[in-house]
């Protein structure tokens, strides 16, 4: 007899955002500004018109939805974002910061920025980022462009101390009278305050000095999607698919470097299953000829699907042993790699178990900070992995460094440049408008981009 088995799906619980609770108490003055039009929402469609059962005339009910109108509470309506004409590049009488200070400062590369540039902007172009970060830009900065018509990003003192803290590793001379510097670093802290912003600014930094830089940008992708496969000769799973993307992206930026690097290493590589063609006949691992780069290295991997996973993992190896140029690991939302993937292991007919990130062979090979190499891993609670204890496994003791949301002075810039770049009316901007915005917001710099339209 055939029994059919329901789970139970989990309801998801759709929690309110507080901020827009106060939002007609925080700027009900500026309801009316033209720069914004509102728009009251009043779709019907997928609802059925039935009779009164009252039989009240139609005068009285448009009269009660007129009154209605007027006592709206304005929370459910909407506002555009500003169409008008972007100023000038550069305006010296609009580019004015907190306090009369510089709003921008002017330079090609993060390197030359120092404690004074602090709560400043610098801005490059879209096509600038794009080939700095070819591996793709995080949604937080895509969101910001978006808004501010501009490609410009806020200098804070946090993503210096971290740039100061890899340059020190890398130039000893620059460490007197520092503190110890950290080679692995776990970046931590709130929603929104800047985790994955900040390190794509490291890469580009990083790499603007020649260094060689494994980004990653979405940690997430190594454990969901695509085919997997059991490894025939360990105990964890492949995953074909996502090691030739890691692969190709690790090739945008780094090409004539790889070309430069020779290899190191020359044992057999192990082959496993291509994706959907299965395993390779009569073969089963794959040597590197000697005089081999890199470069030569990665590009096996990508045009053999069999070998990607067994080239990623090599190539993590040959990182550790280059010595000719500094080397960082740079990945982002690297909490998903300490919970479990989106894989499941059938035990039987009616059972599997769900296969956790450290079983899958390509996140076992990178996961690790115990090892004398420079890395650094964001935490994204966008992700929703769950909460995860303190001390992690694979991670040094005191490797956690908690990320600040917008301080009163970094948040003081930030609405001055949206009043800039016209997200907030010139003539409704004070002092006392923005600040509420900061502390409803509680410095959360998505929540702040969101609210500074309605003043």
């Amino acid at each position: 007899m055939l029994r059919s088995l329901l789970r139970p799906a989990a309801a998801a619980a759709a929690v309110g955002n507080r901020a827009s609770i106060l939002l007609p108490d925080l700027l009900s003055a500026s309801a009316s500004s033209r720069s914004y039009s509102a728009k009251k929402k009043t779709t019907d469609k997928g609802k059925a018109r039935v009779k009164n059962p009252r039989a009240e005339s139609t005068d009285d009910t448009d009269a009660r939805a007129e009154d209605a109108s007027h006592i709206s509470d304005g929370i459910d309506d909407e506002y555009e974002l500003p169409k008008d004409p972007l100023p000038p590049s550069y305006d010296p009488a609009l580019d004015v910061g907190p306090g009369g200070r510089p709003l921008f400062t002017m330079t090609n590369s993060f390197a030359s920025l120092g404690r004074k540039e602090a709560c400043t902007y610098v801005d490059f172009s879209l096509e600038e980022w794009k080939a700095m970060l070819p591996e793709g830009l995080p949604k937080g900065m895509t969101k910001e462009f978006e808004d501010t018509r501009r490609c410009a990003v806020m200098v804070r003192q946090s993503f210096l101390d971290l740039r100061d803290n890899f340059r020190r590793i890398v130039d000893p001379t620059l460490r007197s009278g520092t503190k110890n510097c950290k080679k692995q670093i776990v970046l931590d802290g709130p929603v929104s305050c800047g985790k994955s912003v900040a390190l794509a600014l490291l890469v580009h930094w990083a790499r603007s000095e020649g260094w060689l830089v494994f980004y990653v940008p979405k940690g997430r992708d190594w454990t969901h999607g695509g085919f997997y496969y059991k490894n025939l000769h360990k105990e964890l799973w492949d995953t074909p698919v996502q090691a030739e993307k890691n692969l190709q992206d690790f090739l945008k930026f780094n090409e004539g470097r790889l070309k430069q690097l020779p290899c190191q290493i020359f044992d057999p590589i192990l082959l496993g299953e291509g994706t959907g063609v299965g395993l390779m006949k009569g073969v089963d691992s794959m040597a590197m000829p000697e005089g081999s780069t890199l470069y030569d290295l990665i590009q096996t991997g990508i045009a053999y699907s069999h070998a990607a996973v067994g080239v990623l993992v090599r190539l993590r190896e040959e990182l550790s042993l280059v010595k000719d140029v500094p080397v960082l690991f740079a990945i982002d939302q690297y909490n998903n790699w300490f919970t479990f993937s989106e894989y499941h292991e059938l035990l039987s007919w009616k059972s599997s178990r769900q296969v956790h990130a450290r079983e899958l062979t390509t996140v076992n090979a990178y996961r690790s900070m115990m090892h004398d190499n420079m890395m650094i891993g964001a935490f994204s609670h966008s992700t929703s992995v769950g909460k995860l204890r303190q001390e992690l496994p694979d991670v040094p003791l005191g490797a956690r460094v908690m990320l600040p949301r917008y301080t009163l002075d970094e948040a003081a810039t930030v609405c001055h440049y949206y009043l800039r770049q016209r997200l907030i009316r010139r003539e409704s901007f004070s002092d006392e408008k923005w600040k509420k915005v900061y502390y409803v917001a509680n410095g959360n710099g998505s929540e702040m981009r969101w609210l500074v339209p309605f003043i």
